[in-house]
């Protein structure tokens, strides 16, 4: 009996990360104006997955709740943009004439994700 909870406990362990890294798509949200605040909290960015027009001009702002040093840094590695992110202090990243893409953009560990989409 205990070895039958032991490899059950083990499948619903492997089935969580599949679905954690792999299979989860979050939420999207549509940049209506020029600015979207983006928290940094418990694991996740909210929202993870913005979509925003090609050639227009935002900023997102990053305010970081979360105390865990993955949530120090952001990252979009094809836009060769990294900022430092303060615990409880919003940052500002400003972006101007991107071309239509997806953009990914993660913690130095890429256990936080999210993307950032270009219509």
């Amino acid at each position: 009996m205990p070895l039958f909870f032991i490899n059950t406990l083990g499948i619903a362990l492997i089935a969580a990360i599949i679905w954690w890294f792999w299979l989860y798509q979050p939420k999207q949200k549509i940049l209506a104006g020029s600015r979207l605040e983006v928290l940094v909290n418990d694991g996740v960015y909210q929202p993870a997955h913005v979509v925003v027009a090609a050639q227009q001009a935002f900023t997102l702002q990053f305010i970081r709740r979360d105390s865990s040093p993955c949530a120090e840094q952001v990252i979009f590695p094809e836009l060769e943009v990294s900022e430092h992110l303060t615990l409880n202090q919003p940052q500002d990243i400003r972006f101007t004439g991107l071309k239509p893409g997806r953009y990914a953009f993660h913690c130095q560990m890429q256990m936080y994700r999210g993307e950032l989409e270009v219509v």
